[in-house]
């Protein structure tokens, strides 16, 4: 998944020389950038997607969804230094280059913001589902809670760690987060012969680690326990309509998944550049190394969680394992903790926006009461949207058409029409516009079907019970 471009480093502006972080970054670097970008806990909701996709459309849609993804990556890496002696650092500035000053901003701002609005939801949602499950694991003989409890106290969390002034302030999630991690890292990242460089990258390392962890964690216990008894991989009886939205929304589900555009730019930006050595070569080497990393993380996940529990399974497959609790209880506290300090990474650029125009619009003071109303507001809308649409799974088909399909799908493509203008009818030019196409498509289905599905949970669901 995505994150704002205020989580990352820093760089040197080449012509202000303006204090910050220089650009050095090695290949390896945007490897740990673009996994922890991309790699979350959309992971978790893909057998879902594939019990209403089957096995060979689901299969494809995967298949399908990786190789345009990666595709629209490389145009972005390669439009980063398209004008000589100019680095676009920001998806804004290329959006703004490519579209003009006015539109573009309109354009790539809002889809930005929608991105971190959406994740800072299903987060909300994850996390108290999670600590619900935890709870239930560790101590299966406690009396229960209801699952909107949870996800307030979840939310309790976040009203603290919202006071904080800036991500810098949050190094104890990622310490905690490391502390967590390192042990499964080294076992369960062995077991399944995924490779982690050690270098001087805390944040996106401890990412990483939490990440595959449990996404490990998932599709191994799912081996080890094999496929439920009567496993169908039937679709689900109902009507046509019924289940041809819920394909929609399964789609936008896979759309969810792979999403780490937004950032793309930002990532390319701690490269060094010469015109000798541009910073693309080593960019789109970084970048293919996490595409493989990625993969190793979401292809076990969806096929082994849908072959062991077929069309049944749940919309987060570690909430459907059972058995060894233990193992259970550890990986949903890794998914707790990860999602505990990536809903800040992306409130943390919402925050600075709404107490700007708070200050600068409305003539607000800056200080200790602003941050707490402000900050505060936020947090509570999204657990109020988080506590009267706990669908996981719906909301990850909603969010993944309407938000993350634009910057993944197609909008790379029509920056690079724009700014390249390739010959009609050209290769560039065919598969270009055939990523357009395909991306309208997607959103507008997977918007729709996420919808529906959301409307049409909501009407059987007990609300604030």
């Amino acid at each position: 998944m995505v994150s704002p471009s205020s989580a990352l480093p820093k760089v040197v502006d080449d012509a202000t020389g303006d204090e910050a972080t220089p650009r050095r970054a090695k290949w390896w670097y945007v490897t740990f950038h673009n996994v922890t970008a991309m790699v979350g806990a959309g992971v978790l909701s893909l057998p879902y997607a594939m019990a209403h996709l089957g096995w060979g459309p689901g299969l494809v849609a995967l298949l399908a969804s990786w190789g345009i993804t990666l595709y629209t990556l490389r145009l972005l890496i390669e439009l980063h230094e398209c004008v000589p002696g100019v680095r676009f650092d920001r998806l804004r500035d290329l959006g703004a280059h490519a579209l003009g000053p006015r539109l573009g901003p309109w354009v790539v701002v809002p889809q930005q913001l929608i991105v971190q609005l959406g994740c800072d939801m299903v987060y909300m949602v994850t996390g108290g589902k999670c600590l619900q499950k935890f709870a239930e694991s560790v101590c299966p003989r406690c009396a229960p809670l209801h699952q909107s409890y949870w996800i307030c106290i979840f939310g309790s969390f976040q009203f603290l760690l919202s006071q904080l002034p800036n991500l810098d302030a949050i190094t104890a999630v990622s310490f905690a987060a490391a502390a967590m991690s390192l042990w499964y890292c080294s076992a369960e990242l062995r077991a399944a012969a995924t490779c982690i460089i050690c270098v001087d990258l805390s944040d996106e390392l401890d990412g990483i680690c939490v990440a595959c962890s449990y996404s490990t964690i998932s599709w191994a216990a799912c081996v080890a326990r094999g496929p439920v008894r009567g496993v169908s991989y039937a679709y689900k009886a109902g009507t046509a309509a019924d289940s041809t939205f819920r394909v929609f929304s399964a789609l936008g589900q896979v759309a969810f998944a792979y999403a780490g555009h937004g950032v793309v730019l930002e990532i390319q930006a701690t490269i060094p550049s010469t015109p000798t050595k541009p910073s693309r070569a080593p960019m789109w080497k970084g970048t293919v190394a996490a595409y493989l990393v990625t993969a190793a993380c979401y292809f076990p996940v969806a096929l082994l969680g849908y072959w062991a529990f077929g069309r049944d399974v749940g919309d987060n497959v570690l909430v459907a394992l059972q058995r060894p609790p233990w193992l259970v209880a550890a990986a949903n506290m890794m998914v707790v903790i990860h999602v505990v300090g990536s809903y800040q990474v992306y409130a943390m650029p919402i925050f600075e926006s709404i107490e700007t125009i708070l200050v600068t619009r409305f003539r607000l003071p800056q200080g200790l009461l602003l941050r707490l109303v402000a900050r505060s507001a936020y947090v509570a809308f999204t657990l109020f949207i988080a506590v009267t649409f706990p669908f996981f799974g719906d909301l990850l088909g909603f969010f993944g058409g309407f938000g993350f399909t634009p910057t993944s799908y197609f909008l790379p493509c029509i920056l690079w029409l724009k700014i390249k203008k390739p010959p009609r009818f050209s290769a560039s030019w065919c598969a270009n516009w055939g990523c357009i196409v395909v991306g309208v498509l997607l959103m507008i289905v997977s918007t729709i079907g996420g919808l529906r599905s959301i409307v049409q949970d909501a009407s059987t669901f007990q609300f604030y019970s």
